[in-house]
């Protein structure tokens, strides 16, 4: 009996793919427990559309998802809080607060559990943070915890492209065939 697969199914398949399967698996098993459905023409040409439908938005979900990224890679949230004399914050700039701080930037919502990649920032100074956009699509995202009142940290410059060093050079080595002027003397 020809099927086609609603979930994935170890040992047998993934979503969309079409199976021969004995029919009592099937009957008894397979599409009761909605893993899989008859394929008959109509079923297939159905489900066929709607995987063209699922890719499609897909594709607009990670078209968004990128252009995205790309705002997000030129904001720098700035936070304030408590901190005792080492730079240790009392308490800590959550992820909630960075979900937040991200809807007020940019307008979208971020759900601090799917979103925001990164642990909860506990020291004074510049951080950087991961954000999911979608399954692919990762970006980062600058920091900086400054304590209340006090002076904004400086920013971290990139480090500069050393110039790379020069070879220096080593003599060749003697050819094994011939002696050494401390060989030949020698003998």
């Amino acid at each position: 009996m020809k099927i086609i697969l609603t979930q994935d199914v170890p040992n047998l398949g993934e979503v969309g793919e079409i199976a021969d399967v004995a029919p009592g698996y099937a009957r008894n098993y397979l599409i009761p427990q909605g893993l899989a459905v008859k394929a008959t023409a109509g079923v297939v040409k159905e489900f066929k559309r709607r995987q063209a439908a699922e890719a499609g938005r897909e594709e607009r979900l990670s078209a968004r998802a990128e252009a995205l990224a790309e705002r997000l890679s030129e904001v720098t949230l700035i936070f304030e809080a408590k901190a005792g004399e080492t730079g240790r914050l009392y308490g800590s700039v959550t992820t909630d607060d960075m979900a937040e701080a991200l809807e007020r930037e940019v307008g979208e919502k971020f759900d601090r559990r799917k979103n925001i990649l990164s642990d909860p920032i506990r020291e004074i100074g510049w951080h950087t943070i991961s954000v999911r956009l979608a399954p692919e699509v990762v970006t980062e995202v600058k920091v900086a915890v400054k304590p209340e009142g006090g002076e904004m940290p400086e920013e971290p410059t990139e480090p500069e492209a050393e110039a790379p060093a020069e070879p220096t050079e080593e003599p060749a080595p003697a050819d094994a065939g011939e002696p050494s002027d401390a060989q030949a003397e020698a003998q």
